[in-house]
Order: structure tokens, then C-alpha cells, then sequence
């Protein structure tokens, strides 16, 4: 069996990998290593939660044990798509090179650029950092990249498939030719293997299993729902509470970060214990909440594709996807949160009929057929008139429930037996009859057209986006100001009068 000692790291990369708990490596690590310490460029394809990142963290430790880094020029860099993968990378370094004294520079968005510039400045070993934040060093001249010796690209397919590829080439072309350069990643999908192989130099391949296959102690299942927001909401609640007695914790991804801050409010508001991150939050709330779903003090965390990609939170029994994800490459991502190191997991997607392209996608991406979970599409019950009891509404096939609408256009009216239409008729009748031939100063006819015509025109098109943003469950819609009106609007104004 091998050992770290046989990969050829130094005594105190393998000692500190031993104080960590660690003896075997992993089939990445195994193949990575011994070439990486060769100086030979590196493309290492392995499914998530395999290790990738000791796969160049420890050989990176062993070279940097000679030489010594100058101010403003770091010795090695990492790039990263994604400020938490940064930071759990800079983590990596603390724990396996305890016993060097290297400096490890963090250069991500949402920090001052005064305390990184100090750490610039003293000097950095390894520098670890987001490509945008990266070229906002360079470009103020705090940062001089002709020392580097050893390029990293994580999630490689992520940086150059996600709209990193000008930056990334800005880089490259800061950096000697001379550097050694190593991918990793889960998936490489053909169109992003020939941009990798600019950046590569007769690199060693090491791929461990097939590129974007998922672990085998994750079981996978698909649930069907009917596509409305408020729907998808109620089959996942059902979900959770089905499966509750076997969750330690779990992830829910969202396709988007408004969607995320939509089920993050309707889990809390239905009493579970829950948390949300998404690119939107500032650095510290989303370290906060990373933390707080690391140490168990929340259950649940409501997050997009930016806790899809390396995060190493060990012990996530569930992922949900309440979103099909539009990137099949993605979905192999998010599952790959649970079943880490050999453990086992669960993962859940509700998919509706609306998801039928993305769903193909992800099977043929791995190569397998996801079985249903309590039926399939074809299984699903008809849209009949249901009670949502977190807000008191009652809703049918007759209505809208994104727009509080019938069919016919009609506003819903909250007190009970009023009929907008006719009412709407009725006082557009009775105006005209008091204003019939009357004129104002200018000499045109007052017509009720001129105060209510807007009632008889049809509503914008964008009233309609913004109404379909609505929470079903977040509580009934308030209509005006109901009993309570504000006491200056009861109030007389004189105008005109000294």
C-alpha cells in the first residue's frame, strides 16, 4: 500500500499530513504528486471530495522549502473561481505546512486592499487568489508576477468555461513561460480541454475515473412537481420533513441568488433551522454562514452554484436541488458536496416538465439513469383548488397565484363579494353623470377618462414580472392601507391661504 512517505514529499509535509490524521493517499494524490515534485506540468481530472487539493498543496510545500520570496513578487500562485474556495485552499496551507515558515498571501473581493498590500509587501511564498482582485493589484503596480514559479488553476473548467478566460490570459502572459503549470478538476469537457492545452506544456494526465461521473456511495433521486415557485416550495418542505430523521445536515442549491433568498424566508418562516449564501452577501456574512454550517449550529444551508465548486464541508449527509441545474456539469458538482471520502449520501432534484432538456443532459454528462422518487412526471396530481396555509389564500386553475389575477385580467379583491369588474363600471358610470357638460378653465369637457381612464386600459406588461416575484407563502398582500390609515391623511391643508 502506498504511503505519503513513498511520493517522495519532504519530512515535514509528512509529518504534518500525519499529525492531520492522514496515512493513505488518494488514487488523484498517488498520481499527482510524484510528477508534480518533477517539476512536470499537471492535468488532473478526479471526482469532487477526492483530494485535488493536497494534490498540489503538499508538492508545492516540499519545493518552496528552498528559496526565499521578495516584496511585491510572489514565488508561486493559485488561482481560484470563487472567494471561499480561495480562503479553504489558504486554510490548507496553514494545516499541512505548519511546520514551514512560508508566507501565504490571500488576495479576494470583499477585504481592504490595505491589509493585503502589507502582506504584499513583507513578501509572499504563495499567493492565493480570485482573478478579479488579482488584476486590481497589478494594475495599481502593487504586484510584480515575474517570480512566479508554479502556476495552480483550480476548478479549471469553471475559470475558463465561466468568463475567467481574458483574465486568465492576462495572467498567463505576466508570468514566465519557463513557470510549471497544473490543472485540476472534476469535469473537462472536450471544448475546454484545447484551452487548457495552451497553458500546458507536454502536461502528465492523471485521471482517476471517468471525467464528470459521480461517486458511487451517492444515491441519487428526482422528484417530480408541477413548475409554479409556491408549488416547488411545498414539495421540498414535504421533502425535508420526509427524510428528516436521516438528514445531519444538507445543502439546497438554487439556479439563482434571488431564488435563494426566496426559499431562504419560506423554510425560516415554516420553522426550519436554516442559513443561505449567495455572491450577493458581503465576505464576512458569507464566512459567518460557511462557518456556522461547518461547526453544526445550522442544519440547512440555502445556497447557488458559488458552494457547488471544492468547498470541503466533510460531513453533508443531503444536497437538494430545488433548480435543475442549466449546466450539466454543475449538477455533478453540487451532488459532489455529500459522499466525500468514502462516506455515503443523498441527494434529491425536483424536477419539473419544463426540465426535461436539462435533466437529458445531466444523464448522458454521466452516463446513468437518476431513478423517481415517489413517481414521475407523468404521476403528478392535477392542479386542483388548494389551500396554502401559511398565507390563508385558496388557490385554483382558474387563478393566477403569481399575480393574485383570473384569467380574464381581473385584480383579486380582497373583502369578500366585491366584483372588481362591474364595480369599476359602476363608478366610471356614476362620474360621467356628475361631470356631464361640465368644463374646466382651459374650456375642455372634465370627463371621467381623465381621472379613471386608466382603469379601462390594460396594465403593463412589467406589472406582470413583478407581480410573479411574489412569495405564495409569504402572507397575504396588504390592499392600501386597510383600516389603518396614517393620521396626515385625515388632515385638512389650507392651500394658498397667508
Amino acid at each position: 500500500m502506498t504511503t505519503f512517505e513513498d511520493l517522495g514529499l519532504s519530512q515535514k509535509v509528512t509529518s504534518a499530513v500525519a499529525d492531520a490524521g492522514y496515512t493513505t493517499p488518494t488514487p488523484i494524490q498517488a498520481g499527482a504528486i510524484p510528477p508534480a515534485l518533477q517539476r512536470r506540468d499537471i492535468l488532473g481530472i478526479a471526482q469532487t471530495g477526492t483530494g485535488k487539493t493536497a494534490s498540489f498543496v503538499l508538492p508545492m510545500l516540499t519545493l518552496l522549502e528552498k528559496g526565499r520570496a521578495r516584496a511585491r513578487m510572489p514565488r508561486t500562485l493559485i488561482l481560484e473561481p470563487t472567494r471561499e474556495l480561495a480562503a479553504q485552499v489558504a486554510e490548507n496551507f496553514e494545516k499541512y505546512g505548519k511546520n514551514h515558515k512560508l508566507t501565504v498571501a490571500l488576495l479576494i473581493g470583499g477585504v481592504s486592499f490595505d491589509d493585503q498590500n502589507r502582506k504584499l509587501e513583507r513578501g509572499a511564498d504563495v499567493l492565493i487568489a480570485t482573478p478579479g482582485r488579482l488584476l486590481d493589484h497589478c494594475e495599481r503596480g502593487k504586484l510584480l508576477m515575474t517570480g512566479v514559479e508554479i502556476l495552480v488553476i483550480d476548478e479549471a473548467d469553471r475559470m475558463l468555461d465561466m468568463g475567467f478566460i481574458p483574465d486568465i490570459e492576462r495572467i498567463a502572459k505576466m508570468i514566465p513561460f519557463t513557470r510549471q503549470t497544473l490543472f485540476f478538476s472534476a469535469t473537462m469537457p472536450p471544448e475546454i480541454q484545447k484551452l487548457a492545452d495552451t497553458f500546458l506544456q507536454n502536461p502528465e494526465r492523471i485521471e482517476v475515473a471517468k471525467p464528470s461521473s459521480t461517486a458511487t456511495t451517492v444515491t441519487q433521486r428526482l422528484v417530480a412537481s408541477h413548475a409554479i415557485d409556491w408549488e416547488k416550495r411545498a414539495v421540498l418542505r414535504d421533502l425535508l420533513r420526509e427524510v428528516e430523521a436521516d438528514i445531519k445536515n444538507a445543502i439546497i442549491f438554487c439556479n439563482r441568488k434571488k431564488d435563494v433568498a426566496d426559499l431562504f424566508r419560506s423554510l425560516e418562516r415554516h420553522g426550519f433551522e436554516v442559513g443561505a449564501l449567495h455572491g450577493d452577501m458581503d465576505q464576512r456574512s458569507r464566512t459567518t454562514m460557511l462557518q456556522n454550517f461547518r461547526d453544526g449550529n445550522l442544519k440547512i444551508l440555502v445556497a447557488s452554484d458559488v458552494a457547488a465548486r471544492g468547498l470541503d464541508i466533510p460531513d453533508v449527509s443531503h444536497v437538494f436541488n430545488f433548480d435543475v441545474p442549466i449546466h450539466a456539469e454543475d449538477y455533478v458538482h453540487r451532488i459532489g458536496r455529500t459522499g466525500r471520502a468514502g462516506r455515503l449520501g443523498s441527494t434529491f432534484m425536483i424536477v419539473t416538465k419544463k426540465d426535461s432538456k436539462h435533466l437529458d443532459a445531466i444523464e448522458k454528462l454521466t452516463g446513468q439513469s437518476i431513478g423517481w422518487h415517489n413517481g414521475d412526471l407523468t404521476n403528478l396530481p392535477a392542479r386542483e383548488e388548494k389551500e396554502d396555509t401559511s398565507s390563508g389564500r385558496r388557490d385554483s386553475r382558474s387563478k393566477d397565484r403569481r399575480g393574485g389575477k383570473d384569467r380574464n385580467g381581473g385584480r383579486k379583491e380582497a373583502a369578500a363579494g366585491h366584483n372588481p369588474v362591474t364595480e369599476s363600471a359602476d363608478t366610471v358610470a356614476a362620474v360621467n353623470k356628475d361631470t356631464n357638460g361640465a368644463k374646466d378653465t382651459m374650456g375642455k369637457n372634465n370627463t371621467a377618462k381623465k381621472d379613471y381612464g386608466h382603469q379601462d386600459r390594460p396594465r403593463p406588461a412589467n406589472d406582470d414580472r413583478r407581480r410573479r416575484y411574489n412569495n405564495q407563502d409569504d402572507g397575504p398582500t396588504p390592499v392600501g392601507f386597510g383600516d389603518d390609515i396614517p393620521a396626515f391623511m385625515l388632515t385638512s391643508a389650507a392651500i394658498g391661504i397667508k
